[in-house]
């Protein structure tokens, strides 16, 4: 006599809500965290922050920050000018010992206020054939001469980078423009030498 087999277990459902109800709990139906914040807005939120991150903070190949490469440091720059029109050249040394500032643009762009902390006049020369065929240099003999030599050391703080001095944002070398800049005079100078009082 055949006897009926029992039939297999049925499996329980499925219940995508006994799964899903935790993640509801943190997801709203518009795909907000909590119902507050937008999933696009805090991964765009942490891309800026990884960026800033990487760029100010992760070390590059020396094994320092970006942040920590730039110190501030005094600084002595020579300047020298050539052939500057004035009428009366000593009032303006003068005016330059007396007021001891200047301000100075680099590139034309504007790199803030330094000290002028020594200003030397050149004496205008010329070259004087000698009897003998050789030529002398002689001090100029010319009185009414409106044009000035000068050496002018300026002193201020630069960011002292892998690359050299940094003023105003501007690199200062040898060879460098400045430009200066007062109340009643307005002229080019050109850098002749660059110190680091600190590291000399």
């Amino acid at each position: 006599m055949n006897q009926p087999h029992p039939s297999p277990r049925s499996p329980v459902p499925f219940s995508p809500k006994f799964y899903s109800e935790p993640l509801m709990k943190l997801l709203d139906s518009k795909g907000r965290l909590f119902g507050k914040f937008s999933l696009l807005d805090i991964g765009a939120a942490l891309v800026i922050l990884l960026t800033i991150i990487g760029i100010f903070v992760v070390p590059g190949t020396s094994g320092k920050s970006t942040i920590a490469q730039v110190t501030k440091e005094p600084i002595e720059v020579d300047v020298i000018v050539r052939g500057l029109s004035v009428l009366n050249p000593n009032a303006l040394i003068n005016q330059f010992n007396t007021e001891k500032k200047t301000n100075i643009v680099i590139r034309n762009q504007p790199a803030g206020q330094v000290d002028i902390k020594n200003v030397k006049p050149l004496s205008r020369n010329v070259l004087v054939p000698q009897p003998d065929g050789s030529v002398k240099v002689l001090p100029d003999p010319r009185t009414e001469n409106y044009s000035q030599d000068m050496i002018m050391t300026l002193s201020g703080q630069a960011e002292v980078t892998d690359t050299g001095a940094v003023v105003g944002g501007q690199k200062v070398k040898i060879g460098t423009l400045i430009e200066l800049e007062g109340d009643n005079y307005n002229f080019n100078t050109s850098v002749i030498d660059v110190r680091l009082p600190k590291r000399s």
